[in-house]
């Protein structure tokens, strides 16, 4: 399956991943535009969102839903459709379709019954946050969300503390204070980057190293959307080892130097070795 010349209309059916807005309305591209008003579908992560798109621009175009909820059985659906000559677009709430948004399914669906993809590229919280951060950008690593229940969050900072790349995540503003943390005792103080709600009224970056962002979220937890980057070890820096020695000796080496008990010390060596409190007095006790 060939993809048409850019800027040809395929014949028959296809799909449109369609960039939208990730705040500022104005951010969307002319093609993009004139695609919306063209397609015969809309696909969209939230239709209400994407009405305020449309009728900011007098798109009238009818719209059907497609979230992670229903994705798999509207993608039959679209593919069906496609394949009987329509051009649908899919977008998603703001930004690029597919970057931590639904979609993938229905690209696979359509590639594997060869139905033409096409992507109409634009808006893109990951590509604004880099260009403004500051940080060394030769090479970067996409994490998306990492998970929300803590000891798995430690779990995936500690498969990425060997990685010399500059990291970019996304993150709710809620959990960031304690995302940033965990980071701080993998990482150390590496530079890092806090992008908030990009290209709307209140966009701010907060830039420093991972001690001063979390003191400084501390004070002042921020909200909206947030896009965080933690730039790579400075050159000849090592990231920090991880504690061989046996969990009980640890322990009672934190309990002395920082005067907690053992409970507390247990929590900050399971916090060291990206483990729960769970699997942490497993070793505790697998030490005798």
């Amino acid at each position: 399956m060939k993809t048409p010349a850019p800027g040809a209309p395929p014949e028959g059916g296809c799909l449109y991943l369609v960039a939208t807005p990730i705040g500022n309305l104005e951010d969307i591209t002319v093609r993009a535009l004139r695609l919306l008003g063209e397609v015969d579908l809309i696909a969209c992560e939230d239709t209400r969102q994407t009405a305020k798109l449309l009728q900011h621009y007098g798109i009238h175009k009818q719209m059907i839903s497609y979230h992670e909820h229903n994705e798999l059985t509207r993608s039959a659906e679209l593919a069906l459709q496609i394949e009987q000559g329509a051009k649908i677009a899919l977008v998603s709430d703001a930004g690029t379709p597919m970057i931590s948004d639904p979609g993938h399914h229905l690209v696979s669906l359509c590639l594997r019954h060869h139905l033409p993809v096409i992507p109409i590229p634009g808006p893109s919280a990951i590509i604004a946050a880099i260009a403004a951060s500051g940080l060394p950008m030769e090479q970067f690593l996409f994490v998306g969300f990492l998970p929300s229940r803590a000891g798995e969050r430690r779990k995936a900072l500690k498969q990425l503390s060997g990685e010399n790349r500059t990291l970019v995540l996304y993150e709710s503003p809620h959990r960031l204070a304690e995302t940033l943390a965990d980071a701080l005792d993998r990482f150390g103080r590496r530079q890092a980057v806090i992008a908030r709600e990009l290209t709307k009224l209140h966009e701010e970056f907060l830039r420093g190293d991972l001690a001063e962002l979390v003191v400084l979220v501390g004070r002042h937890p921020p909200r909206g959307e947030i896009t965080l980057l933690i730039g790579p070890p400075e050159p000849g820096e090592a990231s920090p080892a991880l504690p061989s020695e046996p969990m009980r000796n640890r322990v009672e080496q934190i309990m002395r130097d920082q005067r907690l008990d053992r409970k507390a010390a247990l929590k900050a060596a399971a916090r060291e070795r990206g483990l729960t409190k769970r699997e942490a007095y497993k070793e505790l006790l697998s030490d005798g």
